[in-house]
């Protein structure tokens, strides 16, 4: 069976078991490694893989081949994504007004956050959006070749060490306005799979790493990008909780929230969103 899910130390913690064989009953599996932008891609572009990691963000351009996998994926509190700018004190929402800004995908929930706090926030909007992979963004906020930049992942630990400061944590704005948590990555599978057993089989991933920590710190440690024991762990403790477990219907509401708001200010295709369920 393939499967595709980025090298991020959540990810691998919560597939360490899947897919090397330690959950009964399940098949073997081929694995590919790919930033969620690329994997958000593949989806919507080769049905030839079975199990994916995308943003929630991307559901409504796959839904006709694939269907959402109630867990094993990343939606939580206090995990949001950043806006930073250079220097040492942080700018206004306003003074983002016609600037770019650099996002690591258009079809992020990073990015339909930041487009729909912007839409609140920013007058007139912001000016031009540079996609670019998620490790270049705050390198180029730095040396000013862009204005902002819309950072995720471990950057929430790590942005201060190269003089950027923070604008908003789109996470806390999110939650304040919506009282939800905050929907990132989604699993997805195939139509014609046994859903069902697929969410057996990632359940018991997810519980396996819980009850052996030590037993994936080999597997993730090596997909981490050189990236500090220290801040994998914590990427790990941010982004794999309850939901990670079942989405249920807090994750639901959320999931639906985002993509109906989405949605109203023409940011994704519409959708049914009891497709979802």
């Amino acid at each position: 069976m393939k499967i595709a899910y980025s090298p991020c130390p959540n990810d691998t913690f919560v597939f360490h078991a899947l897919v090397h064989g330690l959950v009964p009953d399940s098949p073997s599996f081929d694995v590919t490694y790919a930033d969620i932008d690329i994997t958000n891609n593949l989806a919507a572009t080769n049905n030839e893989l079975d199990i994916l990691k995308i943003s929630y963000a991307a559901l409504p351009w796959i839904l006709p081949e694939y269907k959402l996998v109630p867990c094993g994926g990343a939606l939580g509190r206090g995990c949001g994504p950043l806006v930073l700018t250079a220097g040492s004190s942080p700018n206004s929402a306003a003074d983002l007004s016609g600037k770019r800004v650099a996002v690591p995908s258009e079809r992020s929930t990073a990015y339909l956050l930041f487009r729909l706090w912007a839409a609140q926030n920013v007058p007139g909007g912001v000016g031009e959006i540079v996609v670019m992979p998620f490790h270049e963004i705050m390198p180029a906020v730095r040396d000013g070749l862009i204005d902002a930049g819309l950072v995720i992942h471990e950057a929430r630990f790590t942005y201060g060490n190269y003089g950027l400061a923070q604008v908003v944590d789109l996470g806390s704005w999110w939650e304040s306005d919506t009282g939800l948590p905050i929907p990132l990555g989604a699993i997805i599978a195939r139509r014609s799979l046994d859903l069902e057993q697929i969410r057996g089989w990632i359940q018991a991933s997810v519980h396996y790493a819980w009850e052996h920590p030590d037993a994936s710190r080999e597997y993730v440690m090596a997909h981490a990008q050189e990236m500090d024991a220290g801040v994998a762990q914590s990427h790990i403790d941010l982004y794999v909780n309850e939901f990670t477990a079942d989405l249920g219907d807090d994750g639901f509401a959320a999931v639906s929230t985002l993509l109906q708001r989405a949605m109203d200010e023409g940011l994704v295709p519409r959708m049914d969103l009891a497709s979802l369920r």
